[in-house]
């Protein structure tokens, strides 16, 4: 998570036809220092065990300790949901999440009584998603030119900034995105970022302009690192 809103870390992990159970394992792993040095931060208590995850016909059906239902009141037990569908939804073969816990299938979540009477897809937690979801790049990753950024936006329009620096603050790219729809209506983007530095470090920034006086609004900040 950054702030109340969903956040994006990747991990390489060794090759695996288990790549649901690899990724559940890393986000149960919470974020790196680096990670939290950047804002993410995990909601998922301290303690919850993967029994395991399975993918039939679309849905992943993820297996959870007791800890995982332990505690906190409706944005931390939304949020920690959240962390879990947004997870197992960026595989193409996973269309919504089936949660049960030691076992028992989940169909009222935690004390503050959170139904889930069906699989849960990324739609169902608009509230928690930021208006730029960049799902890639991530904090940390090291790229070189051209960088392929893409995400889903809900912003006025549909139109968002994206700028990349170099250490000292240098513009490298400054581009306007359009995504597929918006103005209420999450759509997505994609688009290729060309630059060149000498900077070993950077940061990629998008943000949207306020339709009432103009200034930056859902700033997000990505820190990276150029590979030469």
């Amino acid at each position: 998570m950054r702030g109340e809103f969903v956040g994006t870390a990747h991990r390489s992990v060794p090759q695996t036809t288990a790549v649901a159970t690899a990724a559940m394992t890393a986000l149960l792993g919470g974020p790196l220092a680096s990670e939290k040095a950047a804002g993410l931060a995990t909601i998922i208590p301290a303690g919850t065990k993967l029994r395991s995850v399975k993918v039939s016909n679309g849905i992943a059906t993820v297996d959870l300790s007791s800890a995982y239902d332990s505690g906190g009141g409706t944005l931390s037990m939304t949020a920690r949901l959240a962390q879990v569908v947004y997870t197992l939804t960026q595989f193409p073969t996973v269309k919504g999440v089936d949660f049960k816990i030691d076992g028992k299938k989940v169909t009222v979540f935690g004390g503050e009584g959170i139904m889930l009477a069906h699989p849960q897809r990324r739609a169902d937690y608009e509230n928690l998603t930021p208006p730029i979801f960049v799902e890639s790049p991530a904090v940390g990753d090291t790229l070189k030119s051209p960088i392929t950024f893409w995400g889903t936006a809900n912003v006025f329009e549909a139109q968002f900034q994206v700028q990349l620096f170099d250490s000292k603050g240098k513009v490298l790219v400054e581009k306007a995105v359009h995504a597929t729809s918006g103005t209420g209506t999450r759509g997505t983007f994609k688009s290729t970022l060309s630059f060149s530095t000498s900077a070993t470090k950077g940061r990629l920034k998008t943000y949207d302009l306020s339709a009432k006086d103009g200034k930056q609004v859902d700033i997000i900040n990505i820190p990276l690192t150029f590979a030469h």
